[in-house]
């Protein structure tokens, strides 16, 4: 089982930075943030040197019970091990955006934000969860925060019960066709002819690591 210690360590000997290139051409990424999640998933596989794409995916196997879908959390679980997720600034100090979910201590098979398939890819109730936060250009990695959320978020109660008091409040106005979500609230028929609906999105934002943990690390200028 892989752990943030070998991710660490793979990545230091690793040295190249041009995550950009170095994926480009190899798996035809679309832009920097799958660069960036492909460069995670070989930190803790162990695979930046592996060029063979069938080999590569044998030991993302080995190493992985879940590599992520496009739309719902986490990006990578590690088999018997921790969570990932990976978020990409192009600004040094910029907060993330977490959009519909909100910052997280752990992962759990009882959210409804995660899929059936990540349900069920394993055996597990709750897993650590790493954020690894890199600044990029567009072409390379500038510097690379991995934190865990139990250092770095409130506990679920602390969202679940702003997102609930909120999503109850918008219930309790009259006249108003609501329907089931697992958004904020949605909103039916708005229209005189019953012809619009309306989504109500949370957007939750998180101050950067590199923002939070500031008395922890002195940035080196040259690579900001």
């Amino acid at each position: 089982m892989t752990n943030i210690l070998e991710a660490i360590c793979n990545i230091v000997q690793q040295k190249n930075f041009e995550i950009r290139a170095i994926y480009a051409g190899r798996n035809r990424v679309n832009g920097m943030g799958d660069a960036l999640e492909s460069y995670i998933k070989d930190a803790f596989a162990g695979t930046f040197s592996i060029t063979d794409e069938l080999e590569k995916m044998k030991i993302f196997t080995e190493k992985f019970s879940w590599l992520g879908s496009q739309n719902n959390p986490p990006d990578i679980m590690i088999k018997g091990g921790d969570a990932i997720e990976v978020k990409k600034t192009q600004s040094a100090n910029s907060s993330l955006a977490l959009n519909s979910s909100y910052p997280k201590t752990d992962v759990r098979h009882t959210s409804p934000m995660i899929t059936k398939e990540c349900r069920e890819c394993e055996d597990w109730k709750v897993k650590d969860l790493i954020y690894c936060v890199g600044h990029t250009t567009d072409t390379s990695l500038k510097s690379l925060w991995m934190v865990y959320g139990n250092s770095y978020a409130a506990n679920h109660e602390t969202y679940q019960r702003i997102k609930t008091t909120i999503s109850e409040g918008i219930k309790t106005i009259p006249d108003v066709v609501f329907s089931e979500t697992k958004e904020l609230g949605r909103v039916n028929q708005v229209d005189p002819l019953g012809i619009t609906n309306l989504r109500i999105r949370g957007m939750w934002q998180i101050e950067n690591p590199r923002k939070v943990f500031k008395y922890l690390h002195e940035p080196n200028r040259k690579r900001v």
